[in-house]
């Protein structure tokens, strides 16, 4: 009878829980059919927790999906740096503990320009990997935003957040003929108008400029990106775009500027060689890509890299996407290469990251099941507590 019964439970709970294996699987295979056409799975599981607000971005992954044990190879601390107007502004510093002195690179994180969309925080676990991948310096500069500070305040407290860190090198461990500017999203954009403003003003001369999807132009430029997947769906919408300009330049003038929109500089000679990175569900990846069609037409070393099936900010999330560590891998290796003067100039061309390997699919199907099945769960247990 004892064994009947326990075979009894034992069946049960194998076909409860082989329900809610099909009931996962049928489901993520639904959320992959987007507003704009399929998207690979785990991009899916991702865009789906965003948007539901069942995850951040800046959220901790799972331990699972993770390697373990934190790097000592670095020290982490926060410094102050002062700025002309007599203020200071915030930076994250990451040093190398090995014998010095190692490159610098300064990072710009993204965020729209405004207030409460992005800081040194939300974008450290970039930070904290290009330090460990890179074996450099790296400062994560806490510029100020709109709507209290409009243009040009972010551009130019991170350029004299560069040059300071070049005027204080040998007290950092730092080699100030060693660096590079690296940003995302808004970020990006600062990143290479700082390397125009050091182009301008004869100020540093930089190893390399990495942006990670840039906005390049305040215009309203007509990019088929732009219109594609502007709904915020893919985790940057048309408001947040159009928000960003409004109160970042708030003088329609401001946007021929090149330092908001060097796509449209009149002169883009004289720069450094540069990276830039974009994704394919993203209303910035139209005018990224131009961006770095016009370096190139400029004379400067250019490689750009699309990644298919993945969206705007997806470096962000490395940690449970293997495009974005793949992403992030490559920006670091391409450093180091600027740093060793081994970037050469070579025709333009998008290069086109796309499908990945069978294993690396059929791991990202498998983790992304996983994280479904969390995510569902999570949802009903919600469902249920709340009734």
């Amino acid at each position: 009878m004892m064994i009947k019964m326990i075979r009894n439970v034992f069946l049960t709970t194998f076909a409860l829980l082989l329900f809610f294996c099909l009931i996962t699987i049928l489901l993520v295979e639904n959320w992959t059919h987007t507003e704009a056409g399929k998207v690979p799975v785990k991009t899916a599981v991702l865009l789906h927790a965003i948007n539901h607000n069942l995850v951040t971005p800046d959220m901790k992954p799972p331990k699972m999906f993770t390697s373990s044990g934190a790097s000592t190879s670095y020290t982490r601390d926060m410094i102050s740096i002062p700025v002309s107007d007599g203020s200071t502004i915030p930076a994250r510093i990451y040093q190398p503990k090995a014998e010095g002195p190692h490159p610098i690179i300064m990072y710009y994180h993204g965020g729209a320009f405004l207030e409460g969309y992005g800081d040194i925080n939300t974008h450290d676990n970039i930070v904290r990997s290009l330090a460990a991948r890179t074996q450099s310096i790296v400062i994560s500069v806490g510029y100020r935003v709109a709507p209290a500070h409009p243009f040009p305040t972010a551009i130019e407290d991170s350029y004299e957040a560069l040059v300071w860190a070049v005027q204080n090198a040998h007290s950092i461990n730092g080699d100030s003929e060693k660096i590079a500017v690296v940003g995302d999203s808004a970020g990006g954009n600062i990143a290479t108008v700082v390397s125009l403003m050091a182009r301008d003003r004869n100020g540093p001369e930089l190893a390399a400029q990495a942006m990670l999807y840039p906005l390049t132009t305040f215009k309203d430029t007509p990019f088929q990106s732009r219109e594609s997947y502007d709904s915020g769906y893919f985790l940057l919408s048309r408001n947040v775009m159009l928000r960003a300009r409004e109160y970042y330049t708030p003088l329609k003038e401001m946007w021929d500027s090149p330092y908001t929109s060097p796509l449209d500089a009149k002169q883009l000679n004289r720069l450094p060689p540069a990276l830039i990175i974009t994704a394919e569900f993203d209303p910035l990846r139209d005018e990224g890509e131009a961006y770095g069609k016009r370096l190139a037409d400029s004379g400067i070393p250019v490689e750009a890299v699309r990644y298919n099936g993945v969206m705007h900010g997806f470096v962000s999330f490395y940690e449970v996407m293997q495009r974005g560590d793949h992403a992030l891998h490559h920006t670091a290796m391409y450093l180091k290469r600027a740093f060793h003067g081994e970037v050469s100039h070579s025709p333009y061309r998008l290069m086109v990251y796309g499908e990945p390997s069978t294993q690396e699919a059929l791991q990202d199907r498998v983790e992304a099941y996983a994280i479904g099945g969390f995510l569902i769960g999570k949802q009903a247990l919600s469902m249920f507590t709340g009734w």
